[in-house]
C-alpha cells in the first residue's frame, strides 16, 4: 500500500487554475539547433555569483567551466557552447536589470559535442566530495526555484535523512517539461534517485506526480525493478502540490514547522529534472548546460518541449517554435501563478527557466482592483494559513516590519491568494514587492 493511500493524501487549502497542458502533453522533446551567441549570467541561481574563470577572447569547449562558485551557497557555471569569449559585460536579466555575464560567440564550425568523460565512482567519495561534485557541476533546482542542490545535502551533524521524495507533480499551468522528462528518460531518473538515496543513506524514495500524468505514472511503475526502495504515488490535481511543504504533506501527511526545512524532519525533496542532472553529471560527465524548457500558450505558434542550452536568447526559443502570434502581448519564464514576464525577447534562458509562455490580450488584461470586501478567499487558498489580505493592507501601507511579526517570511509567492481573490487585488505582487524593500533596507544597513 502506498503512504498516500496510507494516510490519505493531500493538503489543506489551495487552488484549481485550468491546467492547459494540452498544447504539448503529447509532444516529445526536441533539440534547438545550436545559435550565434550566448549571455550566460553570472547570478543565475540563489545565492553568491559565480566567480569568472575566462576572460575576454579565450577559447571555450562546450561543457568546460567559465566560473567557479562565488561561496558555498552557489554553484558554477559551464560554457554551454564551444566557442570563443566575446567578453563579460553586464546583460539584461529577465526581471530588466544588468548584471555581470560571460557573453560567447559560438564556433560555427564546431560539432558542439561534449567531450566524452569516464563516469566517475560516486559510491567510493566520501560525502564532502560528493557535495563538491555536485556543485562543480553546477546542478540547482530545476523547478524553478534554482536553489543550489548541493546544499541540501550537506546535512548538519546529528540530523539523518530517512526518505527522498521526487516532485513530479508539476503543478504549474501549461508545463509539462517534467511530465516528459519523467516518459523519456525515467531511467536516469531513477538512476539519480539511486545515487542520491545511497548517498543520504535515506531508506525509501517516493515519487509524487499528479493524477492528471498517468502515462509517466505508469511508465516510472514498469520501470521501477520489485525489491527497490522506490514508488509512485498518485496524487490530487491541485495548486500548488509541487511547493516542497505541501508535497511533503500530501505524500508524508507530516507538516514541516513554521520556520524549518524538510530535512529537520529527515526529508529531502528534490525535482525530476535536478535528478537526471545528477545521472548525467557522475554518468556522463555531463554538467548543466542545457535543461528542458515548455513553450506555450494562446500566443505561441508552434508549443513544444525543447532542450535548450543556458543562455539561448528568448528570441530565439521563439523563432524556432515560429515565433509569435500577432495578437500577444505579453511572455512570461516560468509557470503562469508564479513566473514572471520578460523584460526583453532579447535576455537569456537560464537555469530556472522552466517554460516560455505567450500570452494575449485575453490572458493578460488587468481587471480593475475594487476594495476587499473581507470574504476570505484568500485565506482559504493559501495553503501555509496566512493573512494575505492583511499582508495586502500592510504593504500599501508600506509598514514591512509589521508584516514581518505576521510571518511574512514564510510566504512562498505561489499566487494563490491573487487567483481566488474576487476584488482583482495584485496580492501576490504586493508581498513580492515589500519583500523587496525589506532586502534593500537590510543591505543599506549592513
Amino acid at each position: 500500500m502506498s503512504l498516500f493511500n496510507l494516510f490519505g493524501g493531500g493538503f489543506s487549502h489551495g487552488v484549481h487554475p485550468a491546467g492547459h497542458k494540452e498544447q504539448t502533453v503529447d509532444r516529445p522533446i526536441q533539440r534547438v539547433p545550436f545559435m550565434d551567441r550566448y549571455v550566460m549570467p553570472l547570478g543565475q541561481h540563489i545565492g553568491a555569483p559565480a566567480r569568472p574563470l575566462v576572460s575576454a577572447g579565450e577559447q571555450v569547449r562546450r561543457g568546460q567551466m567559465i566560473a567557479e562558485a562565488g561561496a558555498f551557497v552557489s554553484t558554477c557555471l559551464h560554457s554551454p557552447v564551444t566557442g570563443r569569449v566575446r567578453g563579460i559585460a553586464s546583460e539584461r536579466y529577465p526581471d530588466g536589470s544588468f548584471r555581470p555575464a560571460i557573453v560567447i560567440d559560438a564556433d560555427p564550425y564546431s560539432t558542439q559535442q561534449v567531450e566524452p568523460r569516464p563516469a566517475i565512482d560516486w559510491a567510493a567519495l566520501p560525502m564532502e566530495a560528493f557535495i563538491e561534485q555536485i556543485q562543480r557541476a553546477g546542478i540547482v533546482g530545476l523547478g524553478g526555484a534554482a536553489f543550489p542542490a548541493h546544499v541540501k545535502y550537506a546535512i548538519p551533524e546529528g540530523q539523518r535523512i530517512t526518505r527522498l521524495l521526487v516532485n513530479g507533480a508539476e503543478c504549474e499551468p501549461y508545463l509539462t517539461n517534467d511530465h516528459r522528462l519523467m516518459i523519456e528518460r525515467p531511467d536516469a531518473l531513477l538512476r539519480g534517485i539511486e545515487i542520491l538515496l545511497t548517498k543520504l543513506g535515506a531508506e525509501r524514495a517516493t515519487i509524487g506526480v499528479e493524477s492528471n500524468k498517468p502515462d509517466a505514472i505508469e511508465v516510472l511503475k514498469q520501470r521501477i525493478e520489485p525489491g527497490q526502495p522506490v514508488e509512485v504515488v498518485s496524487l490530487p490535481v491541485k495548486y500548488p502540490q509541487g511547493a516542497e511543504k505541501m508535497l511533503i504533506k500530501a505524500v508524508y501527511d507530516q507538516e514541516v514547522p513554521a520556520g524549518q526545512l524538510p530535512r529537520d524532519i529527515g526529508v529531502v525533496v528534490n525535482n525530476v529534472g535536478t535528478l537526471v542532472a545528477i545521472a548525467d553529471w557522475f554518468d556522463r560527465g555531463m554538467p548543466l548546460i542545457e535543461r528542458v524548457v515548455t513553450v506555450s500558450g494562446p500566443g505561441a505558434a508552434y508549443p513544444a518541449n525543447l532542450i535548450v542550452p543556458l543562455g539561448t536568447p528568448v528570441r530565439e526559443v521563439l523563432r524556432f517554435c515560429g515565433g509569435l502570434k500577432e495578437e500577444t502581448r505579453e511572455v512570461i519564464m516560468g509557470g503562469p501563478m508564479m513566473g514572471s514576464p520578460v523584460a526583453s525577447l532579447d535576455v537569456p534562458l537560464l537555469k530556472d527557466s522552466s517554460g516560455i509562455l505567450a500570452f494575449t490580450e485575453a490572458e493578460t488584461a488587468r481587471p480593475p482592483a475594487h476594495p476587499c470586501i473581507r470574504c476570505g478567499r484568500c485565506l482559504e487558498a493559501c495553503p501555509y494559513f496566512l493573512n494575505p489580505s492583511r499582508f495586502a493592507r500592510l504593504a500599501r501601507a508600506r509598514r514591512f516590519d509589521q508584516m514581518k511579526e505576521i510571518q511574512l517570511m514564510d510566504c512562498v509567492e505561489c499566487g494563490a491568494c491573487t487567483f481566488a481573490c474576487p476584488s482583482n487585488i495584485p496580492i501576490v505582487q504586493l508581498i513580492r514587492s515589500a519583500k523587496e524593500s525589506i532586502r534593500h533596507k537590510k543591505v543599506e544597513a549592513a
